[in-house]
């Protein structure tokens, strides 16, 4: 019986599943899984997860906590047992995300940061287990610059830029997650034109990272995310890590159609490309002359938000 499509996918990259759910995990046995507030959100909403809502609420009956002090408590728990959950499953890590209304406040998000590594590692998870991901805004960077000095591992997020990944790598970042889909909806929106493969936008963008990467020796993971389809999955095969939602994970599974090596640090090595590098200053100019990047990431950030604060009104009717 010739090998899946998803088999053969593992062998040269690490395979991630970008769901809160975790009868998918179990079934396509992917290395670490990410989850952000959308798909915790959706999880909750499922009978099967109810107990653990429930639990996290539970555990704060007689706290001395009220408000916003104890729902913001309850939320953190919240992704703290998804988290938990998801690492009896995964052998490997799980990104648990910092509030989106966060993303433009380096003091903030390290405080989150380590208020979550610290729940993680009273649970006996040690830190190594885990990325924290923060959105790939310059505050959001500067944050992860200085968590990754201590040791504090984090997957930055809502990256659709070259300037955001550059940045990403000279501050010691661990993980990037380019959104290849995001970007394809973007200019199918903004063109009216189809594009697949290696056309993709979203697999150009990301193989350019990952070649600057490689041919830099920049030690930073690319985990290609939010995919709208195989074929950006497979333009990409041999990237770091890919975060595949269950969907697509079920279709490259069902296919033994060959897969071939697209990316690797042999061919980066020889690309002919100029090192660059930005200060603060020619971040924001770089990433403001870039209207997708801009327009998605600023997007993205408002999405997660208004998750967060859903999750927020579920938890305040349940207390």
């Amino acid at each position: 019986m010739s090998a899946t499509q998803l088999d053969q996918l593992k062998q040269f990259t690490t395979v991630v599943a970008d769901t809160g759910d975790f009868e998918s995990m179990k079934a396509y046995k992917p290395q670490d899984a990410t989850t952000n507030p959308s798909l915790i959100l959706q999880a909750a909403a499922k009978p099967e997860y109810k107990h653990l809502v429930d639990q996290a609420i539970t555990e704060h009956k007689g706290s001395s906590l009220t408000g916003q002090a104890l729902i913001d408590s309850v939320l953190d728990r919240i992704l703290i047992i998804f988290g938990l959950e998801i690492l009896k499953i995964v052998p490997g890590r799980v990104s648990t995300e910092v509030d989106a209304r966060l993303s433009f406040d380096t003091e903030g998000t390290v405080a989150k940061a380590h208020q979550l590594i610290a729940a993680y590692e009273k649970e006996g998870i040690s830190r190594d287990r885990v990325l924290i991901k923060i959105a790939s805004t310059w505050e959001g960077i500067k944050a992860a610059e200085q968590l990754e000095k201590e040791g504090i591992h984090c997957n930055l997020t809502l990256l659709f830029s070259f300037a955001q990944a550059v940045a990403c790598a000279e501050a010691g970042v661990q993980l990037i997650s380019p959104f290849v889909g995001r970007i394809l909806d973007w200019y199918k929106a903004s063109t009216g034109e189809n594009y697949e493969g290696d056309a993709d936008p979203g697999v150009i963008s990301v193989k350019q990272i990952y070649t600057y990467y490689k041919k830099f020796g920049y030690k930073t993971e690319v985990m290609g995310a939010s995919f709208r389809n195989t074929g950006e999955i497979l333009s990409l095969a041999g990237c770091d890590l890919l975060t595949i939602s269950p969907g697509l994970l079920g279709q490259l599974q069902d296919s033994t159609e060959a897969v071939e090596r697209r990316l690797s640090p042999e061919d980066s090595a020889g690309a002919d490309i100029e090192k660059v590098s930005f200060d603060e200053k020619s971040f924001r100019l770089a990433f403001n002359e870039d209207a997708m990047a801009t327009e998605k990431t600023a997007q993205g950030i408002r999405g997660f938000a208004a998750d967060i604060v859903k999750l927020e009104k579920l938890v305040a009717e349940l207390l």
